[in-house]
């Protein structure tokens, strides 16, 4: 197993009700099916408890933590939660994203600007804060920040876009600020994905179906016109996390079915 006596932890462990599974879901299954022990990290306790019991249902180890990650003091308790726990900190996965209530500059109210940015960006900032000392003191540790291809393809989505633009940033940053201290940092950039986030916050606009929403999304993808799954940014993440990427930091990974290379 790749990821044999890690130990990981996963913000944005829970997801939205729906019919599939969302990333950070899909990525704590993923990273406990290959040996790591998970801390799950979500503003949700129900939803990251029963994503705990899907691990423990396999053998797998899982402690679920309630956190409101873009606050220091939550951001700190599930860093400390991992340690107390298992002794150390091998991976983070950052995974808290929303894009609720998000608009074009003129129609999108600062409260909303200020919490998209607040879950988005400040959250990743602040998980890093706490679980790069652990980190630094063993010599080791992977970063895996969830940005998307928002932050490099046009959008209406203003913050959305900003913040997910930052989060590549400040992935840049802990690559280039850690790896004197054996700590590598990357950006997955999901693109049209069908998760329940996606799908179901879109399926609920009035006049659209489920369907509609989906088939619509399905068609702008190059590859093969079909949207990708929560599976699919596990999989890459759970790469990313493993030995097998211990030369690669810094870097940004679309997981988009060739959506970023489309121009036109």
């Amino acid at each position: 197993m790749r990821l044999t006596n890690k130990v990981a932890i996963i913000t944005g462990a829970g997801q939205t009700p729906g019919d599939t599974i969302g990333n950070g879901r899909a990525t704590a299954l993923v990273f406990a099916r290959e040996g790591a022990r998970v801390a799950l990290a979500d503003i949700n306790l129900e939803s990251a408890e029963e994503t705990a019991r899907m691990i423990r249902s396999e053998g797998g180890q899982a402690v679920a933590i309630q956190a409101d990650v873009s606050l220091a003091a939550d951001a700190e308790r599930v860093a400390r939660s991992s340690l107390d726990a298992w002794g150390k900190i091998d991976i983070l996965h950052n995974n808290v994203g929303i894009g609720t209530r998000d608009g074009g500059p003129v129609g999108l109210a600062e409260e909303d600007w200020d919490h998209i940015m607040n879950v988005n960006l400040k959250s990743m900032y602040l998980m890093a804060k706490f679980v790069l000392p652990p980190m630094r003191e063993r010599g080791m540790g992977a970063i895996i920040n969830i940005s998307s291809v928002a932050a490099i393809a046009s959008t209406g989505m203003l913050a959305y876009k900003t913040s997910k633009a930052g989060v590549i940033a400040l992935t840049q940053n802990l690559a280039s600020g850690n790896a004197r201290y054996g700590i590598r940092a990357n950006c997955i950039l999901p693109g049209l994905m069908n998760t329940p986030m996606a799908i179901e916050g879109y399926a609920a606009m009035p006049g659209r179906s489920r369907d509609e929403v989906i088939a619509a999304r399905n068609a702008r993808v190059p590859l093969k016109q079909k949207m990708g799954s929560g599976w699919d940014v596990a999989w890459a993440a759970l790469f990313l996390a493993s030995d097998e990427a211990g030369f690669i930091t810094g870097v940004n990974l679309p997981v988009d079915g060739g959506q970023s290379i489309r121009i036109g």
